[in-house]
């Protein structure tokens, strides 16, 4: 699975870019029957919404997993940048989860004849 990581509006510190690999990079257990061929892609993106404000939701994190046949999409705002990973991450878990009911489960049914 490769990790494409982007910060928009504030400047990747080595703790914050650790703890996102890692909490994202726990994801690859759940993909890795798709990815024979290298081609699991996640795109996460880290923005501060806003300059000026000090309270409310001023982080979003946003992701794109490209699985395929399809492309799974999660954003989550919240006040802490830690936080929103942690709902980006539980948010993709549940697509994922989705992912394989929909795609892999139909394929393993015997057919009836």
């Amino acid at each position: 699975m490769n990790l494409n990581l982007k910060a928009t509006g504030f400047e990747w510190t080595p703790a914050l870019k650790s703890f996102v690999e890692k909490k994202l990079g726990t994801l690859q257990k759940f993909v890795k029957r798709f990815d024979a061929e290298g081609g699991i892609e996640l795109r996460v993106e880290i923005a501060k919404t806003t300059e000026h404000h000090k309270k409310g939701e001023i982080f979003r994190a946003e992701a794109n997993l490209r699985l395929p046949k399809e492309l799974v999409r999660a954003e989550e705002c919240a006040e802490d940048v830690r936080v929103a990973i942690n709902r980006l991450h539980h948010i993709l878990e549940i697509e994922i989860a989705k992912y394989k009911t929909k795609f892999v489960e139909k394929s393993r049914r015997p057919t009836i004849r």
